[in-house]
């Protein structure tokens, strides 16, 4: 899959790979280089380990979107393979 970068530096994803990525627009984004090549990854999302009586459980200091059982799922699939 190719993309080209415009004159202000911005490159388009191609929305087939956004999709299959689960890329979302104002998502951020980490860029780095790595042996001449860009590498763009999710931004990891700022977490704390609290203490909730039953065990210790991360919790997101951002509001999350729910996830449908759906997703859950999906995801359970991709990385069984």
């Amino acid at each position: 899959m190719q993309t080209a970068i415009d004159s202000a530096g911005r490159i388009v994803i191609p929305k087939a790979l956004r999709d299959a990525l689960g890329i979302a627009a104002g998502q951020p984004l980490d860029i780095t280089e790595r042996d001449g090549s860009l590498e763009i990854t999710p931004a990891p999302t700022p977490m704390q380990l609290v203490d909730d009586g039953d065990g210790v459980v991360a919790v997101a200091d951002a509001d999350m979107p729910a996830l449908t059982a759906d997703e859950v799922r999906a995801a359970l699939e991709r990385n069984r393979r």
